[in-house]
């Protein structure tokens, strides 16, 4: 791992920070650092450009910090508490700090890792009535969510096909790697033709107002199970991956509950949400959806590998986790 950012270095120390916590942990994405400090949560955009999302100056982290402090209160009222800004006063870095701003994060409150929904299916403690819980919470979400003509035109053919199109452009480095060749043609080529051969579908959708502001990364690490239902970490770097139909927003997390082994809470999931809203389109749709997403997270996973900043042993975790998408998105088509 590449030595870490001073700012970042001196962000682990308890003294950076008002409240003085016992301790402080270090988590890494590719576009985030994020430090756990029991009561608190801290993220910090990483000053990259990776072609879908630029952090690159302060001015744009400062932007995207409240982007996302806004999107994810719709879902999150209570957790996403403000942008506060990074500074050095008297020569140390502190977080709420005086003086003029080196950086921001988005403050948040710290929610309990062991109620998190990637968690709990790994110790098989996610019940039907949990996901019932989820399903009427997203729901609601997507019959409030906005929509107008130019969200709508992100459900449109040409937008499909070029996130498609665009997913695989970025995934052709690791063929061999993380991917087979011969699942990256059949994926691509199932990809293809669906799209090729189903415009009335994607038109359909377009025209019954299915395209909303959605959450955009709806997968099992961003739902927590504790005094509420808490569904977070929106995306908020690129509204093209936010604008979605509904159908992709769900398929994103039943590909993800089959990804933990748990297909019959997958299934639980899209019939109470059909129930619940009626949509019985999206099912026409779903296994496209599914393969979509699974391979967008074998896509994430990938990039990681790039990552200097992240050790070998997370890089191995990474691979195979990417290993392990990509077989699942072969696996719908």
């Amino acid at each position: 791992m590449s030595t870490l950012p001073s700012t970042i270095e001196a962000l682990l120390k308890p003294e950076s920070y008002l409240h003085k916590p016992q301790k402080v942990e270090l988590v890494q994405t590719q576009m985030s650092f994020i430090f756990l400090t029991g009561e608190y949560v801290y993220k910090i955009k990483k000053p990259v450009n990776l072609g879908y999302l630029d952090y690159t100056t302060l001015e744009k982290r400062h932007f995207f910090c409240q982007q996302e402090l806004q999107l994810n209160r719709r879902l999150c009222p209570d957790v996403y508490l403000a942008v506060v800004p990074i500074a050095e006063e008297k020569g140390k870095i502190r977080i709420e700090g005086r003086g003029r701003p080196i950086e921001y994060t988005v403050k948040m409150k710290q929610l309990p890792q062991e109620h998190m929904m990637d968690v709990l299916l790994l110790q098989g403690k996610v019940t039907k009535e949990m996901v019932t819980g989820v399903v009427e919470k997203l729901a609601s979400f997507h019959h409030r969510a906005e929509t107008n003509e130019r969200i709508s035109s992100f459900g449109q053919l040409d937008v499909i096909r070029h996130n498609c199109d665009e997913n695989f452009a970025q995934t052709e480095k690791y063929i061999g790697l993380s991917i087979p060749k011969a699942s990256y043609q059949r994926i691509k080529g199932y990809t293809d033709d669906f799209i090729k051969n189903n415009a009335c579908l994607f038109d359909k959708r377009v025209e019954k107002g299915k395209i909303k502001d959605c959450h955009g990364d709806l997968h099992a690490a961003h739902i927590c199970f504790a005094k509420d239902i808490y569904i977070y970490d929106c995306i908020e770097f690129n509204d093209r991956f936010r604008y979605c139909d509904v159908a992709s927003e769900l398929a994103f997390l039943a590909m993800d509950l089959d990804h933990h082994g748990q297909a019959v809470l997958s299934r639980h999931l899209v019939s109470t949400y059909v129930k619940v809203t009626g949509d019985e389109g999206l099912l026409k749709l779903l296994d496209f959806y599914k393969c979509y997403r699974a391979y967008v997270r074998g896509k994430v996973e990938s990039f990681k590998l790039d990552d200097p900043l992240i050790s070998q042993t997370e890089k191995a975790k990474a691979l195979a986790s990417a290993r392990g998408y990509f077989q699942l998105a072969e696996s719908y088509v």
